[in-house]
């Protein structure tokens, strides 16, 4: 192995920057968006709704778009997922373990299992729009 290709190979560190990078990103996004507001609103049929808005949770996947799209165009999609889904898994397990239901467990499983899904096709996605298309040659000209 030439010393060129030993300074590509990724250093432990290096390859789990993206990682914890966008973990702590998308807890801090996570208290930006949703930590804040805990409390749910009865209606005046009696049922409870919240404690978040549809506008917050939309706010908040939003703005996981630009640390996603900063590491998948990086290559970095295994940090993209691990980071965003330990991110929010955290963050949620964090914020609703308070529940005396017992059923905080359910829904941080569900925004576990959905930020592996939901994180590695837009990961993928940005990846492959990524990728240099070679230009197109036009036959005309190939043939002189």
């Amino acid at each position: 192995m030439t010393q060129r290709q030993a300074k590509r190979v990724p250093q432990p560190v290096t390859a789990l920057l993206p990682a914890l990078v966008l973990a702590l990103v998308t807890s801090a996004a996570w208290a930006g968006w949703l930590g804040w507001d805990q409390h749910r609103d009865v209606q005046p049929d009696g049922s409870v709704t919240g404690p978040y808005e549809a506008w917050q949770v939309i706010g908040l996947v939003l703005t996981l778009l630009a640390p996603v799209y900063w590491a998948a165009s990086r290559n970095h999609i295994a940090g993209a997922v691990v980071g965003v889904t330990a991110g929010l898994t955290a963050a949620s397990l964090y914020d609703w373990s308070d529940d005396a239901s017992g059923l905080y467990g359910v829904g941080v499983t569900m925004i576990m299992l959905g930020g592996i899904a939901v994180t590695t096709g837009v990961s993928f996605v940005i990846a492959a729009l990524q990728r240099e298309v070679p230009p197109v040659v036009p036959p005309a000209v190939a043939a002189e």
